[in-house]
């Protein structure tokens, strides 16, 4: 009975970290749903920008007020849960504030005190956030794919860390040995005092369920995150790292147009040549993406990683004028018809099976594609360098060589290009009568 404690934590522990692995396991199998695509150049400069940007918060600040508080969690989340690995030796040894004998009471006072004042920075930057996302009425917050699930999802991320954080304190208040002693606790003793009326034994039981609740709340809170907005936490710095490194305004070349074209402009390449054994049997590769699958893996790692900011959103002059277009909805929607490819796997025992959907239509309209300038607004915004134009970019691709659904401006754009070899309705003959103007 006197290790009881110990196993029954150790189970705990197995179960919630068992059962993190199983949905980051899913998660990796997801994005390897994408095309391949060579994101290894350079590596001087990804590592840079994962440092820069991932660690560093550089893109984040841009926006002082969201940005500095966010540090404050985001250095908050780190540090904090180097108290986390004392809890886990403690629950399984039976040991009570392991550290404290390893380090000293003077280093051991600086690092709880430390985790403490950052926890309570932390509460207050949450109470802020959550005012932000539901009282103050900013723009960004409010949009119609914010409704229903995204928005209490971020509400219950809030709730858990003001609920992980106000245990923290209480487990420090009310260690009665730990108050005596007199260190590590700016926060805590002026806590400490609402329990003095309560008994020694009373003490200990609260104590105790708070440290229980605590590490359960942890485990939850990191399981949570595979069906939370807040993947960005893992997911942040490989997104960076495998980030786009080009110009923003250059786009990338298809492939097989780019093969097609070469062929055609080289003067030994014979027409009709028969083709190679077994070509013929070949599907031909579909051009741009009407579908997930048709996305290279960083475009669904991208989708993933989304937080649900705004920022995106909130600097989209399409968006800003009234059109359809939201890069963060585009973004949603793609994870969102991740997901269901991902249950669709599941539930056919490793095999997807048509279900007659797919992302453009049934969760992008071409209206809301057709409305984006190519500004790259979007890209430029992002804290983590998400990249939804290309996504745009592709599923317009599809649109205009697969199914010729361009918008009418579009196709005699792309007619007059062809037979008068300009956007306008001139004949090639006329096209140089400009310069005989005065």
């Amino acid at each position: 009975m006197q290790y009881l404690p110990n196993l029954l934590f150790a189970i705990v522990l197995i179960i919630g970290l068992g059962f993190f692995v199983m949905n980051i396991k899913k998660l990796i199998r997801n994005i390897k749903l994408g095309k391949d695509v060579n994101r290894s150049d350079n590596q001087s400069a990804r590592w840079k920008n994962m440092a820069k940007i991932a660690l560093g918060q550089y893109k984040m600040v841009r926006r002082p007020v969201s940005g500095i508080l966010h540090v404050v969690v985001y250095l908050g989340f780190i540090i904090i849960n180097i108290e986390v690995l004392e809890i886990i030796i403690d629950g399984l040894f039976g040991t009570h504030r392991v550290f404290s004998g390893v380090l000293g009471d003077g280093l051991y006072g600086f690092l709880i005190g430390t985790f403490e004042i950052l926890a309570a920075l932390v509460f207050v930057a949450v109470v802020v956030f959550w005012w932000r996302r539901n009282i103050a009425q900013i723009k960004r917050f409010f949009n119609k794919e914010m409704k229903g699930w995204p928005k209490n999802d971020g509400n219950i991320i809030l709730y858990f860390e003001m609920v992980l954080m106000s245990l923290f304190i209480i487990m420090n208040a009310i260690d009665v040995p730990f108050q005596e002693a007199g260190i590590g606790n700016p926060i805590s003793q002026f806590v400490a005092p609402w329990f003095s009326g309560f008994s020694p034994e009373a003490l200990h039981t609260i104590e105790k369920g708070a440290w229980w609740i605590h590490i359960i709340g942890i485990l939850i809170f990191l399981n949570y995150l595979y069906y939370s907005k807040h993947l960005h936490i893992l997911l942040a710095f490989p997104n960076t790292f495998y980030a786009k490194l080009k110009p923003k305004g250059q786009l990338d070349n298809l492939a097989s147009v780019t093969s097609e074209v070469k062929m055609m402009m080289d003067p030994d390449a014979d027409p009709y040549a028969a083709p190679a054994e077994g070509a013929e049997d070949e599907v031909p590769e579909k051009f741009g993406a009407s579908d997930v699958t048709d996305l290279n893996w960083v475009q669904l790692m991208n989708a993933y990683t989304c937080t649900e900011c705004g920022r995106c959103t909130s600097s989209c002059p399409a968006n800003l004028t009234g059109k359809e277009l939201s890069p963060r909805k585009i973004m949603m929607d793609t994870r969102d018809r991740l997901e269901e490819v991902g249950k669709n796997i599941d539930a056919n025992g490793g095999t997807f099976v048509d279900d007659g959907k797919q992302l453009l239509n049934d969760y992008i309209s071409p209206e809301e594609l057709w409305a984006c300038t190519s500004c790259n607004a979007c890209v430029q915004e992002c804290p983590v360098n998400i990249d939804p134009l290309s996504i745009i970019m592709d599923m317009r691709r599809y649109l205009v060589m697969e199914e010729s659904a361009a918008p009418q401006e579009l196709n005699m754009m792309m007619t007059n290009v062809e037979n008068n070899g300009a956007p306008w309705q001139y004949s090639q003959m006329d096209r140089l009568n400009w310069k005989d103007e005065e």
